[in-house]
């Protein structure tokens, strides 16, 4: 009698508002498909890394990280209030309303969202107050001890092959998200190369913007 693999536990660090993170979490979501890997979901805030030097950034993206705090809190409210569990879904729900659907980042699509998911609107006062941001930076803070503060959303970390800690690294970035057994290959070929003391970067220009079809 053969016995299964135990899933590969994965961490995943995500800030709802970032298109290209929404694309890395659907890839993902394909890799379970195909792999065996159980998703711990996190939140991370672009907002957070992003608040020591806003007077560097582009109008529009200081523009973003003022409406990024809501969605961030909020997750991180639900997760309190009824556990980690609730995390992917509320994920899923909000991402699609901002990059599929190309709704507003304001409180009425962060409700839409949570009744979707069968959660309690009134979450959605939590974007509005700081009253859950202890527990939001310890989150990010998490992620971030892992890759260092010169990255972003997303950041993924799995079990060290050589050693009891974890290999982190963000991304990967691509667009579309792979499907099928692209997706699996993707997934292989990053382990690999994360896994290899010493090795940091991959990297080409972009010259698309973010594919959600």
């Amino acid at each position: 009698m053969t016995t299964a693999p135990a899933p590969l536990p994965v961490d995943f660090w995500f800030d709802p508002v970032c298109p290209w993170t929404w694309l890395t979490s659907r890839w993902m979501l394909e890799v379970r498909a195909t792999r065996p890997i159980g998703i711990t979901w996190h939140v991370m805030s672009l907002a957070v890394l992003n608040e020591t030097h806003l007077d560097q950034l582009t109008q529009n993206i200081r523009d973003l990280m003022d409406r990024a705090w809501a969605p961030v809190r909020v997750l991180t409210a639900a997760q309190t209030a009824f556990g980690s569990e609730v995390l992917e879904p509320l994920y899923t729900a909000l991402g699609t309303r901002y990059h599929l659907e190309r709704q507003p980042k304001t409180r009425a699509t962060i409700e839409a969202a949570l009744r979707e998911v069968g959660l309690p609107t009134d979450l959605a006062d939590a974007g509005e107050s700081n009253a859950y941001d202890e527990a939001l930076r310890q989150s990010h803070g998490e992620g971030i001890e892992h890759v260092g503060s010169e990255v972003g959303s997303p950041i993924i970390a799995v079990p060290g092959p050589r050693s009891p800690g974890k290999v982190a690294f963000f991304g990967p970035v691509v667009t579309p998200a792979p499907k099928g057994e692209e997706a699996a290959r993707l997934w292989d070929g990053t382990l690999a190369v994360a896994s290899v003391p010493g090795f940091y970067e991959i990297k080409r220009s972009r010259n698309v913007g973010p594919l959600f079809g």
